[in-house]
């Protein structure tokens, strides 16, 4: 895969931060949707919920969705993850960015749950893929 010149400069500037954290990824149902509005906005930093059209995805330090767990009726629940964030400021016209992430880290075989945030990109990783998947990473930004 060809990297554009920018997103190489990009990439080389880049700091990866690896959470001590352990994370999980949750998925409630819409009819737990109200529950979630009132109980989920409490959730610390880092947190991440999304409502679609089928769903209540959430993204929490496993620490704090045992906290509020018992809130909810039925759930589907995937963990332990870790969370690698791209410490950078990406103008969002940037393109490329993570397709070039996730390109290195499917070719070390590591599966990647991406979350954008206005400023930031981050990705979740198992737990036991972390160290791989941070050292794949920096070789990358050595290699643009």
């Amino acid at each position: 895969m060809e990297v554009v010149e920018g997103v190489k400069e990009i990439l080389s500037r880049t700091e990866i931060q690896l959470d001590d954290e352990e994370y999980v990824i949750v998925s409630l149902s819409l009819k737990q949707e109200e529950k979630a509005r009132q109980v989920l906005t409490r959730l610390a930093p880092f947190s991440s919920i999304t409502y679609d059209y089928k769903e209540v995805s959430i993204v929490t330090k496993t620490i704090e969705w045992n906290k509020v767990s018992n809130q909810f009726k039925a759930y589907e629940l995937e963990g332990p993850y870790k969370l690698i964030t791209f410490n950078i400021v990406l103008d969002l016209s940037i393109v490329g960015f993570m397709a070039i992430i996730s390109k290195k880290l499917a070719d070390a075989g590591v599966s990647i749950y991406a979350i954008s945030t206005y400023l930031r990109d981050h990705i979740l990783v198992k737990s036991e893929d972390a160290e791989n998947a941070v050292r794949v990473l920096e070789n990358l930004k050595i290699e643009t």
